[in-house]
């Protein structure tokens, strides 16, 4: 089983660049290996690029990456130069969030095409390869149905003769097929395929589709499997006295019962040893070691970071 580590997700609205560079500092000082931006346009979040950046300048072991890029707002081109860009200067503290794009608010907004869920997963393929050519190569030269380039120059070089790590998720076969096939970090989540959070993702959070969903992993990876880190992001993580009697009180609002709460891996509610065994038995079942949390949370939960840190 990999160790633990704990990755923080960060999609407030924050005023002042000091107030960005003290949540980074925080999340550092409290043992989170990662801070997450996500990549929406209908929200009131820090734009991911320049954020990232600053949140590695400010602080000195923190990782920091994007959970996750949508593939369609940005050419592979010039964002595998950006990220190299930014693996350089933060000396290899970057991972790399990629996806097909699920939110059709933010497409509506921005007048970008929101194309099937299968044109959008093979972009995404095409993209992730042409990527990691110029990391690796330092030059790329592919032409798919979707891209064509030649030549390619990948520079500047990242930190890392491999490149960031790439993080790829989702809860569709397609894409978890291929986050098998490229990516160091496969995210297990809910099924967004409706575009919008409803009763399609509750439906999606059962146990049993989790586990379906690991096993495609498995089957998909082959021999690599043993190289993949799994990464679960949660819907919430509270740290309560009761963690039953808040849920009795949450989940009918998400359309389920406490019980059904309890049992699906993207809730984490209780005390902290009871989150922390938890979190071991959920490691055990499905293999989830990498765990991310929300902002809001962060403070919270840093008991359960200090008491599971690299075990």
């Amino acid at each position: 089983m990999k160790r633990f580590r704990f990755g923080v997700q960060a999609s407030q609205p924050t005023k002042t660049g000091g107030e960005w560079r003290e949540i980074a500092k925080r999340a550092e000082a409290h043992g989170y290996s990662t801070l997450f931006i996500p990549d929406h346009l209908d929200d009131a979040q820090l734009s991911p690029i320049v954020a990232m950046t600053a949140a590695a300048m400010a602080t000195s072991s923190l990782l920091v990456g994007s959970l996750v890029f949508d593939n369609d707002y940005r050419h592979p081109v010039t964002l595998a130069r950006e990220m190299a860009t930014l693996d350089l200067l933060s000396e290899g503290r970057l991972e790399v969030g990629m996806g097909a794009g699920w939110r059709r608010s933010d497409y509506d907004q921005s007048g970008i095409i929101f194309e099937s869920p299968g044109v959008r997963v093979a972009r995404l393929s095409e993209a992730v390869k042409i990527m990691t050519m110029m990391w690796q190569n330092g030059t790329a030269t592919f032409s798919g149905k979707y891209y064509k380039v030649e030549g390619a120059t990948g520079l500047p070089r990242p930190y890392s003769g491999e490149g960031p790590p790439l993080i790829i998720g989702g809860g569709g076969r397609k894409i978890l097929d291929l986050a098998s096939q490229h990516a160091k970090i496969v995210g297990v989540n809910a099924s967004l395929g409706a575009g919008a959070k409803g009763s399609e993702v509750v439906s999606s959070v059962a146990p049993e589709r989790f586990l379906e969903r690991v096993e495609w992993v498995k089957e998909s990876a082959g021999s690599r499997f043993a190289e993949i880190e799994l990464q679960c992001l949660t819907l919430v993580a509270q740290v309560v006295d009761n963690g039953y009697s808040w849920l009795s009180e949450v989940a009918p609002a998400f359309g389920a019962t406490a019980e059904q709460a309890m049992q699906t891996p993207i809730v984490l509610a209780g005390s902290v040893q009871e989150i922390v065994e938890t979190l071991e038995a959920r490691r055990e079942r499905f293999g989830f070691s990498y765990w991310i949390i929300h902002q809001h949370e962060m403070e919270a939960f840093a008991p359960v970071v200090a008491a599971l840190n690299g075990k």
